[in-house]
């Protein structure tokens, strides 16, 4: 196991490397820039910005810029933000938590519900829930995400006034119940993509199982029809979903950067359009790593799950 967590963290520290190249390069080498901001000031001389972008560094060469960022990056100095002039980390964990409720909650609706989807439906395969669900899945996959978002805002904001259309919590309140409140329609909204995805590789899973011998074997022994359900169909129909959880969870960003945008959720996601909009580069190479990170780690803690729930699988 040691050796394998070397391994993996090893491959991991590159693929942060070229990451953070990469985008480092294309923000730097993208037409306009921070200074574009200055520019737009009144009264803001070539000569001006010309001693603006020595101060800040951005008259170096590409490659002597990221260096010095990477080397301050390793230390713990992700930088300083352009827009505020707060630190990265800062401006990042203040965003930090409302994008892991967000999706954390989007997660467990989408696995729970998803999971429990694919399953019955295996079990009644060709039934008129079988095909219901997997003309749901075609939809739900079919239509964008922040489609479904302006849909739910119309109809249970808009016209029923049930739940709030957006925000994290209502100025003034700040409970529980105004949380979970705000929390409901996007991390939905999140999910229901994931519900569409998980249902039909959970089924096909399912179906890959229950055709095994040992489940035959397991029926013919007479156990009863639950206990063969639950501890030789699911249990083995939910270890590949294990590795899908990890390489899902780029999705799941992906989606919450819609999401947080429709329902004005104050996450990363958010965070990251609004810091593009200003030019603000550091705070989006900070969230472009900080992303990375979660992905890797994601992907890290699933392979290690499923070889330890699965005797076949060794991490040598």
């Amino acid at each position: 196991m040691a050796r394998y967590l070397m391994s993996r963290l090893g491959q991991s520290l590159i693929l942060l490397l070229i990451v953070s190249f990469i985008g480092f390069a294309v923000l730097t080498l993208a037409p306009g820039g921070p200074l574009s901001q200055f520019a737009l000031s009144p009264g803001m001389t070539q000569e001006q910005i010309d001693k603006i972008a020595s101060q800040m560094g951005l008259d170096r060469p590409v490659v002597v810029q990221y260096f010095d960022w990477l080397s301050h990056l390793v230390i713990g100095d992700w930088g300083t933000s352009y827009r505020d002039g707060q630190s990265v980390l800062h401006v990042i964990g203040s965003h930090l938590f409302a994008t892991l409720l967000l999706m954390g909650t989007a997660t467990v609706i989408s696995v729970t519900l998803g999971s429990s989807i694919g399953i019955y439906s295996a079990l009644r395969r060709g039934g008129a829930f079988d095909y219901t669900m997997t003309v749901f899945a075609m939809v739900a996959l079919s239509i964008p995400t922040f489609w479904f978002g302006l849909i739910a805002i119309y109809i249970f904001s808009l016209n029923l006034g049930w739940l709030p259309a957006g925000n994290m919590y209502t100025v003034g309140d700040g409970s529980v119940l105004d949380y979970v409140r705000h929390l409901i329609m996007p991390a939905t909204v999140l999910a229901l993509v994931d519900v569409a995805i998980w249902s039909r590789y959970m089924r096909t899973s399912t179906l890959n199982v229950v055709n095994q011998d040992f489940v035959r074997t397991a029926k013919a022994k007479g156990l009863t029809r639950r206990r063969v359900l639950f501890k030789h169909i699911v249990g083995n129909s939910l270890v590949p979903m294990i590795t899908l959880a990890g390489l899902q969870l780029p999705m799941v960003l992906g989606g919450a950067l819609v999401t947080e945008t429709v329902f004005t959720w104050p996450g990363m996601g958010r965070l990251f359009l609004d810091s593009l909009g200003y030019s603000d580069y550091p705070v989006v190479m900070g969230l472009l790593m900080a992303s990375a990170v979660l992905v890797l780690v994601g992907n890290l803690l699933a392979d290690i799950t499923v070889a330890l729930i699965d005797p076949r699988i060794r991490l040598d």
